[in-house]
């Protein structure tokens, strides 16, 4: 079976700023973020670095053959060294830019105007992005004001990649701008927030014929319940319900899911769930990602034995 994560992160250095609180890494494993000091990383990823070799060789031992990059705000922006990776793992990975938001603060946020946004697109676009990631559930301006960059990556086929708000204030705003740019491939992230009052109302956005969800940070959305996430697995059949399971991606949101469990775990629980069919399963886990994406030359990556074996 082909796998693809349509959700991951990778950073060198986390150190940046976010509503004025700064957040950035301490010691094995662990970042100053916001109210406290949290496990950001695997406690043996000690330096802090989230790289892509260290991803590769998680991704090689679940048998993921490749792995959408998206970009967060609390990590700070990666572009350089995104940059660096697509150049040197071109069949591993999709990477997503980020514009300029102004999270650092409000008036921050306030001084970046939707042609600010547009011109750092096309920079982006200029060093060989191929898609844009938006946390947009931490964006407090109209979303009107992406309206002329998600123009520019629709004339130019890049993807779109955004989360949205956990409830209902950015939904209609939203579909708005996916009938204004109808060719540009559109993925929302975290499964519309499943655990959620709401959700189902993200997941409805994928009716559209350009829009695609991923899961990414699900079993960090079930985290309470733990493995085998049943109520994950429910949440994937009543959006496949909606949608179509082919209009569904998995995510892991990697690496801060690992903290609390292995890599592989993170999509294990689908494969052995009895509530898909073997074909949705397929279709969830990578094909449509394949598809969505494009990816190209993924390697064959056998099965290798634990010690515990």
């Amino acid at each position: 079976m082909t796998i693809i994560d349509a959700h991951s992160h990778l950073w060198l250095k986390q150190d940046t700023v976010v509503d004025g609180q700064r957040i950035y890494t301490t010691n094995r494993g662990r970042s100053m973020f916001f109210d406290g000091e949290r496990q950001m990383l695997p406690p043996f990823m000690a330096d802090g670095r989230n790289t892509a070799e260290v991803f590769i060789a998680n991704m090689d031992y679940a048998q993921v053959g490749g792995a959408v990059v998206v970009q967060e705000v609390i990590d700070g922006y990666q572009n350089d060294y995104l940059a660096e990776v697509a150049q040197k793992y071109p069949d591993r990975f999709f990477v997503c830019g980020m514009p300029r938001l102004g999270l650092e603060s409000v008036e921050a946020e306030k001084l970046i105007t939707a042609d600010d946004i547009l011109s750092d697109v096309k920079i982006l676009y200029s060093r060989g992005f191929k898609g844009i990631a938006i946390p947009g559930h931490r964006v407090r301006r109209p979303l009107a004001d992406l309206l002329p960059a998600m123009k520019f990556m629709e004339a130019n086929q890049m993807i779109f990649s955004m989360c949205l708000a956990d409830d209902e204030s950015q939904i209609a705003e939203f579909q708005q701008l996916i009938t204004e740019c109808p060719n540009l491939k559109i993925a929302i992230g975290h499964f519309g927030l499943a655990t959620t009052k709401n959700w189902k109302n993200q997941i409805l956005l994928a009716r559209n014929p350009n829009v695609f969800i991923e899961s990414g940070g699900i079993t960090w959305l079930y985290n309470s319940e733990f493995y085998p996430f049943p109520s994950a697995v429910k949440a994937i059949r009543e959006a496949a319900d909606l949608v179509g399971i082919s209009k569904l991606m998995w995510g892991s949101d990697y690496p801060r899911t690992i903290c609390a469990i292995t890599y592989r775990m993170s999509y294990d629980f689908v494969l052995k769930t009895n509530e898909l069919t073997d074909l949705g399963k397929s279709a969830f886990l990578g094909e449509n990602a394949v598809k969505f994406y494009g990816f190209k030359n993924l390697p064959q990556l056998p099965y290798i034995k634990n010690m515990s074996e």
